[in-house]
């Protein structure tokens, strides 16, 4: 079974300029996600997508395959996952490179390891899926959000079937965490989509593996929790 990690970076945050090679506890951010994959013992290749030479350089350095520059039709804030990935499968086609599986690994999700990576692709396995998917439990439970209106009159805030019962006791929630999508190449050309209509499944990951780098405050709790870990 060949599996294809694919860590797409893009060059172009605005949020937070050059985001995905902001050195995170002396290490380049993308660096986290290439050696994860590294010493999964499933991965055959790892392939970084970027439209950004500087990046390329720095997966490079770091042990990843970069055979190309992203076109720009593919680099825009409004470019999706899929067509990157497919554009990435399509290129290996024609160097007569194919993969049972696509792995997404996004590089703003640093604290996923290998173990999460191979965990993920026995689940698949066990399962008989299709694909698999990570999330963890949900931080805050969404019964308790709700919309407000433009007066922020509370009335119809909360729901009265949950009104007075305690955070413990309400049903457990999960969330996407966006660390790993695993899918079966195949069924990820048919739909264009990591979404599959069916047969996928979701791996639990923890809470502290979940981190997903956006801002400067999630760069902090990353480093805390990396140095928290090595104190530990």
């Amino acid at each position: 079974m060949k599996i294809l990690a694919i860590i797409p970076a893009r060059g172009g945050s605005k949020r937070l300029p050059r985001k995905n090679i902001l050195p995170l506890n002396n290490k380049p951010l993308i660096a986290w996600s290439i050696d994860a994959a590294q010493k999964s013992k499933y991965i055959s290749d790892i392939l970084v997508s970027t439209d950004n030479q500087e990046i390329a350089d720095i997966a490079k350095t770091y042990g990843a395959w970069v055979p190309f520059l992203r076109p720009k039709t593919l680099s825009s804030d409004t470019s999706g996952s899929y067509e990157v990935v497919e554009h990435a499968i399509n290129f290996c086609k024609k160097l007569n490179k194919t993969y049972d599986l696509v792995l997404l690994l996004q590089p703003t999700s640093p604290l996923r390891c290998a173990e999460d990576i191979d965990a993920a692709v026995d689940f698949l396995i066990s399962k008989s899926a299709d694909a698999v998917t990570t999330v963890c439990k949900a931080e805050h439970s969404p019964i308790w959000a709700n919309t407000l209106p433009d007066s922020l009159n509370m009335d119809q805030f909360e729901n009265d079937e949950y009104k007075d019962i305690r955070s413990q006791d309400l049903p457990r929630y999960y969330r996407l965490n966006g660390a790993i999508y695993l899918v079966k190449t195949e069924r990820l050309l048919a739909e264009r989509s990591f979404s599959l209509s069916k047969n996928t499944f979701a791996y639990v990951m923890t809470q502290e593996r979940s981190i997903d780098i956006d801002t400067k405050l999630d760069f902090c709790i990353a480093e805390t929790i990396i140095n928290y870990n090595e104190d530990a």
